[in-house]
């Protein structure tokens, strides 16, 4: 039992050291190629681990526009900086060689842009996005206020996911 405890803690704490170390959300299917080709955790026992720890806060999931990307949390970055010792030196250093190796390119493509200007009386506000520095959306509004403006900017830039996939829904519609 302490055994499979120990090891329980190290590979979850290993997934965590990946995630860290990449500094940029992932896919899935990403951070499991990472591992199995490293032969560090066997694919059922990383999927269940991974779950565990999105379920307890230590990983996040930032959607994205047809895909899902994982990142360490604030309380995963913590927990790691506590227990990093508890990770066998050998499985860091074969970590660290692969992604040297390896050009692992930012999942996220998407760009948002925001602002606004007063004419007079009045605010324009630009809304964009952008998919490999190429705008797929763009829309300019005007508001009568200042903090419509600002809502509506700040607004963009936390939920452009979810705000994109409506206004498209309702396009089609």
């Amino acid at each position: 039992m302490y055994r499979d405890t120990t090891e329980l803690a190290e590979n979850k704490l290993l997934i965590l050291y990946i995630l860290n170390k990449i500094d940029t959300p992932i896919t899935n299917s990403s951070l499991t190629q990472i591992v199995l080709e490293n032969n560090l955790i066997n694919y059922f026992s990383l999927q269940q681990y991974i779950s565990e720890l999105i379920e307890s806060g230590f990983i996040e999931i930032n959607k994205e526009i047809n895909k899902q990307l994982l990142r360490i949390s604030l309380k995963g970055k913590r927990t790691l900086e506590f227990f990093i010792d508890r990770i066998p030196e050998k499985k860091l250093k074969v970590i660290d060689d692969y992604l040297k190796d390896q050009n692992i390119e930012p999942e996220n493509k998407y760009t948002t842009i925001s602002r606004y200007e007063a004419i007079g009386n009045e605010y324009f506000v630009d809304i964009k996005l952008l998919e490999n520095e190429k705008i797929i959306f763009d829309l300019r509004l005007r508001t009568s206020s200042l903090e419509k403006a600002t809502s509506i900017c700040e607004n963009w830039e936390r939920n452009y996911v979810t705000l994109y996939e409506k206004i498209i829904d309702l396009l089609k519609e």
